[in-house]
Order: C-alpha cells, then structure tokens, then sequence
C-alpha cells in the first residue's frame, strides 16, 4: 500500500503536513467533514494542497 506525505496551506496562510493512504479523501475530509479533519486545521479552511510525493 502506497501512502502519500502532503503540505497544505491553510485559510491563514499557515501550512500543516500530513500523511495518507488516499490523498484526495484526506484533502476532501480536511476541507468538509469536521469529524476526522485535524485539530489544527478547524477554523482554517478551506486548505489547498501545495506539495505531495
């Protein structure tokens, strides 16, 4: 299984880092479902993905 690490940047400007096995699920969980988005990312969205390999 393939896992993605990716840079977003933030409705702030700020930018956070992550890792997934699904990165357009990741980014779409991040951006609408406040549930399983990061802590940190709440009140900061929408993100837009700046980065991954």
């Amino acid at each position: 299984m393939s896992y993605y690490f990716y840079i977003l940047r933030c409705s702030d400007n700020s930018l956070y880092c992550g890792q997934t096995n699904n990165l357009q699920r990741r980014i779409n969980e991040h951006n609408f479902d406040k549930n399983k988005s990061a802590k940190y990312l709440r009140g900061k969205t929408p993100v837009k993905l700046v980065y991954s390999e």
